[in-house]
């Protein structure tokens, strides 16, 4: 332990306190959820980080995932030859790779954990473990059971999550709702994660197992901001009741894994349309801001960082200092951490992979922590996206939903933060969780 271990343990805090600043009645706290939220996230990270059991749990995982990935990439590799190759490797007939492609590489694991996801919900094993912890939650934090429902979905999947209350969502709080946009955009879909491994794996060989843990964290983290920042005023329907989650089975195996690998293309389509349209209005906004910093850096002779990543990097500053992060790190990663706001995370992680490939950051800490702050889809892309999704499901409530969207991208991204900080109290420098 050493005094950056301390300023994450009071950044939990110090977020907990922003959250109450824009909280829509701050009379109102439900305690029970701040405590045993926070409370959660450290049982885990304790079991994780510290505990020898949850270290060699933790590996395990970490390689089977990567293990999983080489499968993945044998499907990607028939399709598209040397394409598929990641930089440096060699195929059985010579071919070496042309370098990352992030298309013909890192895309093809969303299909394949798609299909393998679809199969876990047709074998019911996941709708089992899904139940467990919403279990958990609902008891534990005097929450509504839909509410534990979504929490608990959104650990493995995305934007379906929302389906598994699809019966209640009418009937709905506006508090509840905030919960259910929050959660989605503080957690990451399981295949979506896998894309996240695959670019960050060269670089952070353990990277597997600290975004499994970071999606395990950010579950409790978003239901905590989020009922901060929209404390339930009402007696939500489904209050301290374990109800089961609404989702239609496929007839067949094969049916499971059709659905699931379409699915897993309607995804990548999602991807790159958004990737395309948003890394393009930067790249204009960019223009704008550079022509008249430029002449304000002239007038003044500062050297402003005028890009839209570079005014959010300050913004984000100080919130990457009580992460944890040490000082020297700080000025690199706040603006990583600060343009998955607008550019997604999928470009915040590659920029990750970039600083570490040319050994920029001097702690080791400092890319943990990195790593379980960007893993979620806060962002305002995703905003919309479960805006749409979740108003297509109860149209009724549009208005609601519409109303409190921004309120859950705040409480999404503080999730995402607190639980950076929480793996920043447990991360040690010798800890074999680091990886080489």
């Amino acid at each position: 332990m050493d005094i950056y271990n301390l300023v994450s343990f009071a950044g939990i805090f110090i977020l907990v306190g922003f959250a109450w600043l824009f909280s829509s009645d701050k009379k109102n706290m439900n305690w029970r959820v701040i405590g045993w939220g926070i409370g959660l996230q450290m049982l885990i990270a304790l079991f994780i980080f510290i505990v020898p059991a949850g270290s060699k749990i933790f590996l395990f995982l970490n390689s089977a995932v990567v293990k999983i990935l080489s499968s993945a990439s044998a499907g990607a590799e028939f399709v598209f030859g040397r394409l598929a190759l990641s930089p440096g490797e060699v195929n059985e007939a010579g071919q070496t790779s042309l370098g990352f492609i992030l298309a013909f590489q890192a895309f093809p694991t969303i299909i394949f954990f798609s299909c393998l996801i679809s199969i876990l919900y047709f074998l019911n094993i996941m709708p089992l473990v899904i139940r467990g912890f919403a279990y958990l939650f609902t008891k534990l934090m005097k929450i509504s059971g839909a509410e534990s429902l979504v929490a608990a979905s959104n650990i493995f999947v995305g934007i379906e999550s929302a389906l598994t209350v699809k019966p209640y969502l009418n009937e709905m709080s506006r508090s509840e709702l905030c919960t259910i946009l929050s959660v989605g955009m503080a957690t990451v879909a399981s295949n979506v994660l896998a894309f996240y491994v695959f670019i960050l794996k060269e670089q952070f060989p353990t990277i597997a197992g600290h975004l499994i843990s970071a999606s395990l964290l950010s579950a409790p983290a978003a239901l905590v901001m989020s009922k901060i920042v929209l404390p339930e005023k009402e007696v939500p329907k489904t209050l301290g009741l374990n109800i089961r989650p609404h989702y239609q089975r496929e007839k067949s195996l094969f049916e499971a894994i059709i659905n699931g690998a379409n699915s897993g293309v309607k995804m990548i389509v999602g991807i790159v349309a958004l990737l395309i349209a948003v890394l393009g209005l930067v790249a204009l906004i960019d223009l704008f801001l550079s022509f008249v910093g430029v002449k304000i850096n002239t007038l003044s002779g500062l050297e402003i960082d005028w890009s839209l990543k570079g005014m959010l990097g300050y913004i984000f500053y100080p919130f990457t200092l009580i992460l944890g992060i040490p000082l020297k790190d700080a000025g690199i990663l706040s603006k990583i951490i600060a343009e998955r706001a607008v550019v997604t995370e999928v470009v915040a992680y590659q920029d990750l992979a970039a600083v570490l490939s040319k050994g920029l950051l001097q702690n080791p800490r400092s890319a943990v922590i990195a790593a379980y702050a960007l893993c979620g889809f806060a962002h305002l892309a995703s905003m919309a996206i479960f805006v749409g999704g979740v108003s297509a499901l109860a149209p009724e409530k549009t208005r609601d939903i519409s109303q409190v969207a921004f309120r859950a991208l705040l409480a999404a991204t503080l999730a995402c933060l607190m639980t950076g900080c929480i793996a920043g109290v447990f991360f040690t420098k010798g800890s074999i969780l680091l990886g080489s």
